[in-house]
């Protein structure tokens, strides 16, 4: 969605109680999560500013959160399901 934050937590709402633990216990959750919320905003305020920008490097931006997304979710099942 355009113009719009990705919080994890509000993308994976189920995950709640674990998305808390593993902030406060696991520093590669953690790096991972600190690296999603920096690439969002960064998509955001690009979204918000409507600068010029190449559709190759808001393309990369936009799959790298995605990448990054993915490998947290599949940590939050892994822990939830564990």
């Amino acid at each position: 969605m355009f113009g719009v934050r990705h919080v994890i937590e509000r993308e994976f709402p189920e995950f709640q109680t674990e998305i808390n633990r593993l902030k406060n216990n696991d520093p590669d959750f953690t790096r991972l999560l600190v690296e999603y919320d920096e690439t969002d905003k960064k998509i955001y305020g690009l979204e918000q500013q409507s600068l010029p920008i190449s559709d190759d490097h808001f393309g990369d931006l936009k799959r790298h959160r995605l990448v990054l997304k993915d490998q947290l979710y599949s940590i939050l099942k892994q822990y939830a399901y564990s």
